[in-house]
């Protein structure tokens, strides 16, 4: 992507979507594939769990499903993030049993919608869609590098290329973003597929075309090539001393930590938003369509954000993105507040969808770039968990008090304002 601008982000997409010689494109197939499926899994309990009863009701269900959102960490990060690590292989199996899982969980929950069952089915569910969630994480890295290693070798032999080569020549904020426009795409078109299910048919035929799907993710993971020789050493390189100072110290270099308070706060406000418009619908009798509307808005609001990122990140670095991404935010939610209607909190869903595309891709990138190879999957796996907690504390926020449109944007335009300011000077302050 050597020519900057959105078009050229969507050209490079759809290249390395279909050109699935390369490491990194048989990886963009994988991710489209599992985007899809976890959007039409969201749909059904969408459908099940909250427009389909009382808003009283709806509350504990939505509580417990958003419980149900941390658990799964507490077995993606301490057992399984290690495991990630230890071998560059072993991160292809995962793929594929994440979404073998899936196949059978979803066929399983389509029959179980108004049983208890459903519960425990949809925490494994959600534990495989996090496990692959960390898993990319370390993928996206040395799947760019596979194929550099590659190309390079050849022209003039494996043994010639630097250990770091991909990040010092382009980065992986490019890689990231590729993902996220190839995610926001087929989220777009999987959810209105899935919206006409739910509609038409009812919520398991749903979940029924969420496991067929999973078979393809399934077959597509297997593909996932083999990481070249060189980049298999650097991830097994890393010595025990060293997993044991990055397991004491997760966080590594200070600007790490201070993205990772970004980016855990723009969860957050991600949070807090979607449930004060579900609710917010619910209370005005809204029904579902304004809800698939104001995510459809959202979707093109990360396409926005997207082409933003790609036009300005050879130029801007990845801290001042988050720095304006945060304070952005907070004067999109201070401008809704003064008008709390639902045309102006859809407006606002699309705002926060091109602010929260610009925070998420800049983190992975300075996580990839400064936390070694060998200790990446164990680290992503804790950064989940502290972006996932952050998400359900904005989320509860709502659930549990009836808040006006205009009280929760103010509340969300002081927090981002305030957070955008701290973060930008007090990550110079750190590095002085």
């Amino acid at each position: 992507m050597h020519r900057r601008g959105f078009a050229s982000l969507a050209w490079a997409s759809a290249q390395d979507l279909f050109d699935q010689t390369t490491a990194f494109g048989r990886l963009a197939l994988v991710h489209v594939l599992m985007m899809a499926g976890d959007t039409l899994v969201t749909v059904s309990l969408a459908g099940s769990l909250f427009f389909s009863v009382s808003p009283t009701e709806a509350k504990g269900k939505v509580l417990a499903y958003l419980l149900l959102t941390i658990a799964p960490f507490a077995v993606v990060s301490p057992l399984l993030g290690p495991l990630i690590d230890r071998s560059a292989n072993g991160r292809r199996i995962l793929v594929a049993l994440s979404a073998g899982l899936r196949v059978l969980l979803c066929w399983s929950m389509s029959q179980h919608l108004n049983s208890l069952w459903l519960y425990p089915e949809a925490f494994l569910v959600l534990v495989s869609s996090k496990l692959y969630v960390v898993t990319r994480g370390a993928l996206v890295p040395e799947m760019a590098r596979t194929d550099q290693f590659r190309e390079h070798a050849a022209k003039v032999g494996e043994s010639g290329w630097p250990a770091r080569g991909v990040e010092e020549e382009r980065g992986f904020a490019g890689f990231n973003a590729q993902l996220t426009l190839l995610g926001t795409l087929v989220g777009l078109i999987a959810g209105s597929v899935g919206a006409g299910l739910l509609k038409g048919i009812g919520a398991p035929s749903v979940l029924i075309a969420a496991s067929l799907v999973f078979i393809g993710a399934t077959v597509a993971s297997v593909r996932l090539q083999r990481p070249a020789k060189v980049v298999r050493e650097e991830v097994a390189s890393l010595s025990q001393a060293e997993r044991d100072r990055n397991a004491l110290n997760p966080m590594g270099d200070v600007e790490v930590s201070w993205g990772l308070a970004a980016s855990a706060l723009m969860r957050f406000t991600v949070g807090f938003a979607t449930f004060l418009l579900a609710f917010g619908l619910r209370r005005a009798h809204a029904g579902l369509g304004w809800f698939a509307f104001a995510l459809a808005i959202s979707g093109v609001g990360a396409l926005v954000g997207l082409g933003i990122v790609t036009r300005v990140r050879n130029a801007v670095p990845e801290s001042t993105l988050l720095t304006l991404s945060l304070i952005a935010t907070g004067l999109g939610a201070g401008v809704a507040s003064l008008h709390p209607s639902l045309v102006d909190q859809v407006a606002l869903a699309g705002w926060l969808g091109a602010c929260a595309s610009v925070t998420q891709p800049s983190f992975d990138a300075i996580t990839q770039r400064l936390v070694p190879s060998g200790a990446q999957g164990r680290t992503f796996a804790r950064f989940a968990v502290r972006q996932q907690l952050l998400w359900v504390i904005g989320a509860v926020i709502p659930v549990g008090i009836a808040l006006g449109f205009s009280t929760g944007d103010g509340l969300l335009a002081a927090l981002m304002l305030a957070s955008g300011l701290v973060y930008g000077l007090g990550r110079r302050f750190a590095h002085q």
